[in-house]
């Protein structure tokens, strides 16, 4: 897969970003660098590997899943949404 223009116009209407004209050459390249990265990756054969495997013996320590609540931390982040209503924040629509 390689990145040209189009698609990169795509990842902007998609992302809501907007690049600079002098920044798009730069950025096409260093995105189809990561690209050719992923890829290779996806030639490594794992088909003998457990699905399991860690590059270490001590597993990922857990924690309780205690449900906090904070109406505080509520009120101060919609507080600051350029857009709310119902204390939900209001986004555009997305899905083309």
């Amino acid at each position: 897969m390689t990145l040209n223009n189009d698609l990169l116009n795509r990842l902007e209407t998609l992302s809501y970003l907007e690049i600079a004209d002098d920044k798009r050459a730069e950025i096409i390249e260093q995105l189809n660098e990561i690209v050719a990265f992923v890829e290779n990756l996806s030639e490594l054969d794992t088909d003998g590997v457990d699905k399991t495997f860690s590059m270490t013996e001590a597993a990922t320590l857990l924690r309780d899943d205690t449900p906090e609540c904070h109406p505080q931390i509520h009120t101060d982040i919609i507080k600051h949404a350029p857009q709310s209503a119902d204390s939900f924040f209001i986004v555009p629509k997305i899905i083309e």
